[in-house]
């Protein structure tokens, strides 16, 4: 199975798409769409629009798991933020994929074991299920990448297998 990834964020949005069989993970590609702080909003969604289909299109998942978001301190971050979430739920809901997703709580808990883990923690585990060389920057990317891994461990644990 072909699971993508989505970290989703207004200046940077992380993906990552992994392969996931039997019990194995293998990553496909990885990265980063990335907009200027000097560009208008709508540029900039438009940018993560065509970005993020381009992906889909050119690796045709099976499913899409995109990270909910969390704030708890700054609103004027989260809006943007949310625009950027926004624009990801809708390429992949165009796509016709099922899209899936998870609280960071879910992620850290799918990938580290402990809901409460610290972002070195996850990174370093991401790290290490895909057998990646180093740990993926920017983190949007780990965190991207960690959202695919989670959604292969939920998705086997709904009783689906893979």
């Amino acid at each position: 199975m072909i699971i993508m990834g989505i970290d989703p964020g207004f200046a940077i949005t992380g993906y990552g798409i992994v392969k996931y069989e039997g019990n194995r993970f293998t990553s496909v590609d990885y990265g980063a769409i990335t907009t200027e702080s000097s560009m208008e909003l709508p540029k900039r969604l438009l940018i993560l629009y065509n970005g993020l289909k381009e992906i889909i299109e050119k690796y045709r998942p099976e499913a899409i798991s995109i990270e909910e978001l969390f704030f708890n301190k700054n609103i004027k971050t989260a809006l943007a933020v949310g625009h950027g979430r926004g624009v990801a739920v809708l390429a992949a809901a165009q796509s016709g994929v099922e899209v899936f997703e998870y609280t960071p709580l879910q992620v850290k808990q799918s990938i580290v074991g402990y809901g409460r883990a610290e972002k070195a923690q996850v990174q370093q585990m991401v790290k290490a299920i895909l057998n990646l060389p180093a740990i993926p920057k920017p983190d949007d990317v780990a965190d991207a990448l960690a959202v695919a891994v989670c959604h292969a461990h939920s998705y086997r644990m709904m009783g689906y297998g893979l």
